[in-house]
């Protein structure tokens, strides 16, 4: 049995889809970085900190704990704080080409393996009302750059380059090699 160490519909989702039996069990720490971390970096950061959290009570059972951040320029977008900040951070992704990084711990028979996936993503130009139309669907609130690739924010995606499975938030096909 599997121990998912995520809140995020996403990711279960993305379990279910391949055919994985898990349960969840969500992380209650207070997630700590250092800020100087490259992108790449604090998202392996980020979900080692999770999985060991939950490993500690999951009974010996196999951990799986992920992180994901949008990344424009170097500087990472985590979700908005409010539609406002939603706004900018569409706005700044708007016509350009950002970058998503992942990063997955497994803690299995008590050893820890991490890595981290990354994935290019061009979007369309974005009109204020394309961007204001976004926002009032509600879906950007709680996600990294403050778009759902899954979901009504397909229609800002130009382009992916790489793991499409990883701008969702979790690299299922990289995962899946490591859990055998």
């Amino acid at each position: 049995m599997l121990i998912l160490a995520s809140a995020s519909p996403r990711r279960r989702e993305i379990l279910k889809q391949a055919g994985m039996d898990f349960e969840v069990m969500v992380s209650d720490i207070e997630e700590k970085a250092d800020p100087s971390l490259s992108p790449s970096e604090l998202v392996v950061c980020l979900a080692r900190q999770k999985a060991e959290n939950v490993f500690q009570r999951a009974g010996g059972k196999t951990v799986v704990a992920a992180d994901t951040v949008v990344a424009l320029e170097g500087k990472i977008l985590g979700k908005p704080k409010d539609e406002k900040n939603a706004f900018e951070m569409l706005k700044a992704l708007s016509g350009k080409t950002h970058e998503v990084f992942t990063g997955v711990c497994v803690i299995k028979d008590g050893k820890s393996q991490s890595f981290f996936e990354r994935t290019e993503v061009d979007f369309y130009p974005l009109s204020d009302e394309d961007i204001s139309s976004y926002i009032a669907t509600g879906e950007p609130m709680d996600k990294a750059g403050a778009y759902g690739i899954q979901g009504k924010g397909c229609t800002l995606v130009k382009a992916v380059r790489g793991d499409f499975y990883n701008v969702v938030g979790l690299p299922i096909a990289k995962l899946s090699r490591l859990l055998k």
